[in-house]
């Protein structure tokens, strides 16, 4: 493993914590703040958008001036974000500011500017991954994406605990973490040369695994959210299903990314064509026992974990290393992209019947297990070896 991806590391799952830890305090402010639904869903919208148009443009910033800038302006993001957020909290709940402009402020800080900085710290992570060598790539690619979801579950737990005492507290706490953080990344990160790419670059060759990628992403995304609707009905799942399909999809990514991936040390192609599978076995579980979802998610989780690795490491097998910016750029917003579509279109299906997600999560997934089988370019590209 690169020894410039440690740090990196560390930042992910920090940064990812700390934004997360400030959702738990997101529903009790709007209360305050006397917040609409729809202005709710916007601080969530805005940011998944933020993540899914940015990524790209970071990317192609990354091969161009190398990974340090990209990461000094994604820090200072990250920096800046919560900073703002609590100011305008603040300011606003002892109505120095009007309800309305702090509410504009709170897009603009921690849903917008943060959710750039996450998506600078996402692709320079993953770019430096995708200079590790071919028989290292799954673990690399595996371990960013386990930090991310290591931290969706680490940063809740944190951010109610601290809120015990007071909202305030972890307001003011993740940006003072967030600065120290930043110092020491930026002081440790020490980029490696990049060497000259010796892998011509065959775009139209990486289709099939953007196309299986946001696939899976798509299915992930699509049972996930109908858990929420299970839950709020109440017939058909017992109460506390959403918090137990939500730890059960942590419990099995990081089970598959962080653990099982290292250790196995399959190619990007074998767990393409493994994970898509287990993860259509679970949808069809899900879809003829929809009580089963919470435990039937971790072997879900398990297969996602499995495809969206093997996706992203054969993504990055397609280019040499000078083009691996853009690369990261794309695979981000792949799974940034699905995380606006997903929710839209998973709650439109479960208007016409509450099976209708699970069994187009399921199709999702089996077309990408057969875009796993689709050739793309030699051996050392699809990561066979």
């Amino acid at each position: 493993m690169p020894r410039s991806l440690t740090p990196l590391l560390v930042a992910l799952l920090v940064m990812y914590s700390l934004h997360q830890m400030l959702t738990t305090v997101i529903a009790p402010l709007s209360v305050e703040f006397g917040l609409t639904p729809t202005q709710l869903g916007l601080v969530f919208t805005v940011a998944s958008v933020a993540i899914a148009l940015s990524s790209p443009l970071w990317g192609l910033l990354l091969d161009a001036a190398g990974p340090r800038p990209v990461l000094f302006a994604g820090m200072g993001l990250c920096v800046a974000g919560p900073a703002g957020f609590a100011a305008a909290v603040a300011f606003g709940l002892d109505e120095t500011l009007t309800s309305e402009l702090a509410f504009v402020l709170v897009l603009l800080f921690r849903s917008l500017l943060f959710s750039l900085g996450l998506a600078a710290l996402a692709v320079t992570a993953l770019a430096v991954a995708g200079t590790s060598t071919e028989r290292e790539r799954t673990t690399t690619v595996g371990l960013v994406g386990a930090m991310q979801v290591l931290a969706a579950a680490l940063g809740p737990m944190a951010g109610g605990a601290l809120a015990l005492a007071s909202l305030q507290v972890p307001l003011y706490l993740a940006p003072v973490i967030a600065a120290g953080l930043a110092l020491g990344v930026l002081a440790t990160f020490k980029p490696a040369e990049v060497a000259r790419d010796v892998v011509p670059s065959r775009p139209w060759e990486l289709v099939p695994a953007f196309a299986a990628g946001f696939l899976m992403y798509l299915s992930f995304v699509l049972v996930q959210t109908v858990a929420l609707f299970l839950s709020a009905d109440g017939e058909r799942v017992e109460s506390g299903t959403l918090d137990a399909t939500l730890l059960a999809s942590a419990i099995g990514l990081v089970l598959a990314q962080g653990l099982i991936v290292p250790l196995q040390k399959w190619p990007a192609v074998r767990l393409l064509r493994i994970g898509a599978p287990i993860a259509l076995a679970g949808y069809a579980v899900i879809a003829v026992v929809p009580s089963m979802i919470s435990p039937v998610f971790v072997v879900v989780a398990v297969g996602v974990g499995f495809a969206v690795t093997g996706f992203a490491a054969r993504a990055s097998l397609g280019v040499g290393p000078a083009r691996q910016g853009v690369i990261a750029g794309l695979v981000t917003a792949t799974s940034g992209v699905t995380f606006v579509v997903g929710p839209v279109l998973s709650s439109l299906l479960y208007a016409v019947t509450p099976i209708a997600p699970v069994v187009a999560a399921a199709v999702a997934a089996a077309i990408a297990a057969g875009l796993a089988f689709v050739p793309s370019g030699s051996p050392a590209r699809s990561g066979t070896n």
